[in-house]
């Protein structure tokens, strides 16, 4: 999972890029200190896994993970080529979910590039320059569907998709927020559109501003993010930037002092499964304890293909018990099995979240 972190300059990308994945990105103050994009692992933390390693004492773990992608600051003009322009367009185009800090905070020592705090206007540039870039798409695809009309009919229901597309982005709406039949959204997906990524709006806030749930700049994006079914997250880029350098049990405490429940990582972490819409299943034994992400609704022989195509491929049944009770079993298999936790399933079983899997495959 590729996560593209975007915002207009200065308004805390790198800084929150490099306190989430400890990449070392630079961060300055004045624009495009950012030029080409800047790549971090992030461990997806799972309880679970610690638990099964220990109960296994398994030689090895493998936890899932998130890629985070920090791109380059925008500035409005950048479908014209202004800025990074193209460049920054791009690298969005490869990721799978578009993560949009917004400066929620003020502070006159860190240059805005507009001037003046304002999220909604900054959400509006952003969204502005992806619209034009995608609208530019779809008129190249209108023109030769067009041309191609009186030679070829069955093209007329894709240009009929084309044209209702054009009418909705030029109204200054994001593809993300179109309703959409199963063939229209599928078509739209083919695409690729830029704005109809999912999008999470990460609001920054001063660190003074953490835990103030009234923030007017906040409660207007969380306002605007409704009308695409985005999520939103409130961090401090500053704090998380402090957390980074703490151990583990330091952060805990560092947390418990500011009256923070989770931290900015774990928050974006669970809104991108959530925007998403996956699952991790796991598997477990004395060899490894592995956390595996799938799309919600997979069934059985296609999440056995994201260990190996064979697994797919050969694919006999999936005996199946959920975590819970493999841990009331003290992961004991045998005694599990006298339960009749474990359950045998076929190929239209639809894995859930917590279900620890051992696949049955012919080679």
């Amino acid at each position: 999972m590729k996560l593209g972190i975007v915002g207009l300059p200065n308004v805390g990308k790198s800084t929150l890029f490099n306190a989430i994945t400890k990449a070392g990105a630079e961060a300055a103050n004045y624009p495009f200190c950012t030029i080409e994009p800047n790549i971090g692992v992030v461990t997806v933390p799972d309880q679970r896994i610690s638990v099964l390693h220990d109960i296994y004492n398994s030689k090895k773990t493998t936890y899932t993970s998130i890629e985070f992608c920090d791109i380059a600051g925008l500035v409005k003009g950048a479908s014209k080529g202004e800025g990074l322009g193209n460049k920054f367009l791009g690298h969005i185009r490869e990721v799978a979910a578009i993560v949009h800090v917004v400066r929620c905070f003020d502070n006159d020592n860190i240059i805005h590039v507009e001037g003046k705090t304002d999220p909604l206007d900054d959400i509006e540039a952003i969204n502005t320059e992806l619209l034009l870039s995608d609208l530019e798409i779809l008129e190249r695809i209108k023109s030769r569907f067009t041309k191609n009309l009186k030679g070829d009919k069955s093209i007329k229901r894709e240009l009929d998709m084309i044209e209702k597309l054009i009418d909705f982005l030029s109204a200054g709406n994001s593809a993300r927020a179109m309703e959409l039949d199963e063939e229209f959204e599928s078509y739209v997906e083919s695409l690729n559109l830029l704005s109809s990524k999912p999008i999470i709006y990460v609001a920054n806030v001063s660190e003074d501003e953490v835990s103030n749930k009234d923030n007017p700049y906040v409660l207007a994006v969380s306002e605007f993010a409704k009308t695409e079914n985005a999520e939103v997250v409130v961090v401090c880029a500053e704090i998380e930037a402090q957390m980074a350098e703490l151990e583990d049990e330091e952060r805990e405490l560092f947390l418990e002092e500011l009256g923070i429940e989770e931290s900015g990582l774990d928050k974006l972490i669970k809104a991108s499964y959530t925007l998403l819409d996956l699952i991790s299943y796991l598997t477990a034994g004395e060899p490894e304890v592995r956390a595996w992400t799938v799309k919600r609704g997979t069934k059985a022989p296609q999440a056995a293909g994201k260990i190996h195509t064979d697994f797919e491929k050969g694919f006999i049944r999936a005996e199946t018990i959920k975590y819970n009770k493999l841990i009331e079993c003290d992961g004991n298999l045998g005694k599990a099995r006298e339960k009749g936790y474990i359950r045998s399933e076929g190929k239209e079983y639809v894995v859930q979240d917590g279900d620890v899997i051992h696949f049955l495959f012919n080679v």
